[in-house]
Parts: structure tokens; sequence; C-alpha cells
């Protein structure tokens, strides 16, 4: 495997002092590319979100590096001292415990310190559970997304992002936990029961399943069967279509009320209306007009 790597990715040029951003797979090993193995096998040391589950993985590509703890809790540590080994010429690595590293998971402070003390960070791009839901999704209305990550975990917070998410008429991308997919769902159904959603479990693993369904049916669908809340899951909100004709007006009217509403109820009129003027495109005059409105007794 090393030496098919080294054959395929081994001509073009990796220099030194570098910092080398590396996607490894998000469930099924085969995933890994050449040039990421070649890389991985071509540094000097590796800064992974989880030594535990890093180390598995590159035993299983026969590599032994040293590994450095990068997760939330220690970035701007840990950065320094990878820092350091930059200064001296080393290459390293940056790994999440799945997909590509800086998105959802640690790895852009790091990324930002090193390009701003004048380092090179080169991207080894590979597998991404956001652009794998987005292929099988089905979505021909949608040319753009939002990828949203994980919502909020509770309370208001979690209820407002949900309206905010499902006010938006482009595709969206949501990460979610198993402990918490049935809220979501919940509040999807609430929110925007007529929004297809496609719900992708698992991606790339044994138990990989895909389904597409309104968001109204989401909740029935997930309690049919306790096995469809286990797993990670990315959720695609599918597009709205365009409104046209005679209705268009009052439709686009509905959504800028509803998009205000749901900002309104977190944050102060100005930063409201600024927020709903970025979503909706809706002149920001005729939003704070209507937010006014929208705020009187």
């Amino acid at each position: 495997m090393l030496q098919a790597a080294a054959e395929a990715a081994g001509d073009q040029h990796y220099p030194q002092g570098a910092l080398y951003v590396v996607a490894t797979p998000i469930g099924n090993l085969a995933d890994v590319s050449l040039r990421a193995i070649h890389v991985l096998a071509l540094v000097d040391a590796i800064a992974c979100e989880d030594t535990r589950h890093s180390a598995p993985l590159l035993r299983r590509l026969g590599l032994d590096k040293p590994l450095i703890a990068l997760h939330q809790h220690n970035e701007r540590t840990a950065a320094a001292a990878i820092l350091e080994r930059l200064a001296r010429g080393e290459r390293v690595a940056c790994i999440s415990d799945a997909g590509t590293p800086a998105i959802s998971d640690p790895g852009a402070e790091l990324v930002a310190a090193a390009r701003a003390a004048g380092y090179r960070a080169v991207p080894i791009p590979g597998a991404s559970s956001v652009v794998a839901a987005l292929s099988i999704s089905g979505d021909a209305q949608g040319s753009d997304f939002l990828f949203v990550g994980f919502p909020p975990s509770r309370g208001k917070e979690r209820a407002n992002a949900i309206e905010r998410l499902a006010a938006r008429r482009a595709r969206v991308v949501v990460l979610e936990a198993p402990h918490r997919i049935e809220d979501l769902a919940n509040g999807l159904a609430r929110c925007a029961p007529a929004r297809t959603v496609t719900l992708c479990r698992e991606l790339t693993k044994q138990f990989e399943s895909v389904e597409s369904m309104p968001a109204a049916v989401l909740p029935a669908w997930l309690a049919a069967d306790s096995n469809r809340q286990r797993g990670e899951f990315v959720i695609v909100l599918h597009a709205l279509a365009e409104p046209s004709g005679p209705e268009a007006a009052e439709a686009t009217a509905g959504n800028d009320d509803k998009t205000l509403r749901a900002l309104l109820a977190a944050l102060p009129l100005k930063q409201a209306v600024a927020v709903a003027a970025e979503l909706t495109g809706t002149a920001r005059n005729a939003l704070y007009a209507r937010a006014l409105e929208l705020k009187e007794p």
C-alpha cells in the first residue's frame, strides 16, 4: 500500500516546514486516498483530534508516527508547539477523527496560526460527509447550499436555529448526533412540514441508509424503528423552488415575516433586520419597517 501510494503521489513536491491538512475516511477505510497515505508516511508528526482513534487507523495503513493531540480544548496551545516543529523544517499533518479537518472538526485555528506565521497549509482532499450527502440527495432544485454543522444542543437557541435554517430557500446541510436526531426531526416537521428532507445515516459504513421524505413524516418514520435513530447523521433540507407569477410577492412576504419573527425572538431589532436582509435578499428598509410592525403589541 505504501509503495503504491508513493508511486501514485510521490512525483509532486512536498515542501518542508509545511502543514498538511489531510482528509481521512468517514467510515470506510478504502476511501482513503493514495495521496493521503503518501503524505501521512512522509510527515514528521501528525496532529489528530483523538490519538486513541487515529492510532489504529495509522496502524492499518502500516504507519507509526508521533501523534500530537489537537482538539477543541487545547487547539491554541497545541498550535504553538506545532509551529515550533514547522520552524525546524518539519512536515506536520493535521487529521480529524473522520473526514476533512477544520470544518466541523478542530484544525481551523491551527491553519490560521500556521498561515499567519508564514508557513504553507497544503490541502490533501478526500472524504466529506457533507459532499457525500449532497451528491445522493437528488435535489435538482438547488445549485448552492448552506452548511450549518451541528445546531445548538438545547433550549431556545436551538429552537431559533432550527427556525432560521428552515426559512432558508437554498439547500441546507446539517449534522446531528443520535441522541438529538428526534428533536431535530420534530423541529423540522413543525417549521417546514412540506419541505423534502434527505436523512443520511452512517454514510460509507456497513449500515448506511439514505431516505428522503417530507419533513412532516420524519418524526413518525424515526419512531417506527429504533435502529433508525442510531449512528451519525447528515441531513439535507432540499431547496425550495422560487415562486413565480402572481403568488410570488405574497410567498416572499410570508417567508420574510417568518424569518423576521424567528430573528426578532433572539436578536435586537437592528441586528435581526441586518441578518434577515442577508438571508432573504429583501431590501433592509422594507424589512426594518415590517419588523417594527411585527414588534407592535
